[in-house]
């Protein structure tokens, strides 16, 4: 089996289609992941700069972004790195934490260790 890690570019096709051309090759690269043909590697950051972008340039809701990238990353046929963290996050990300905020959060929770922070709002999560 062929192993890549995913760019945020490809998640942006697939996620938006803004290029018809390339959706159809994110499509097909996704589609031999879930046939065992290829495995897809996702990683944190991408997940950030996907989420960054999807809100800044696309203007999506948080509740859009959180609801398709928990979706896509819910896929057991894709390799999620810290898939328990991305998991937990998006409930802060929906309400109102930025998404690094969300992510430190939820990795300490998952963790069980002390977030050290200066952010009040973020304390008292």
């Amino acid at each position: 089996m062929h192993s890549s890690v995913v760019d945020t570019n490809v998640l942006l096709r697939f996620l938006v289609g803004d290029n018809s051309q390339q959706q159809k090759i994110a499509h097909t690269w996704f589609q031999e992941a879930e046939s065992g043909k290829r495995q897809l590697i996702i990683k944190p950051l991408v997940i950030a700069e996907t989420t960054f972008v999807l809100e800044s340039f696309y203007k999506q809701s948080r509740e859009k972004i959180a609801d398709s990238l928990e979706t896509l990353l819910a896929q057991k046929w894709l390799v999620v790195e810290e898939r328990t963290v991305m998991n937990k996050l998006w409930y802060w990300y929906k309400n109102g934490l930025h998404f690094v905020d969300s992510y430190l959060l939820a990795w300490s929770k998952n963790n069980k260790a002390e977030l050290l922070t200066f952010d009040k709002e973020l304390i008292k999560k």
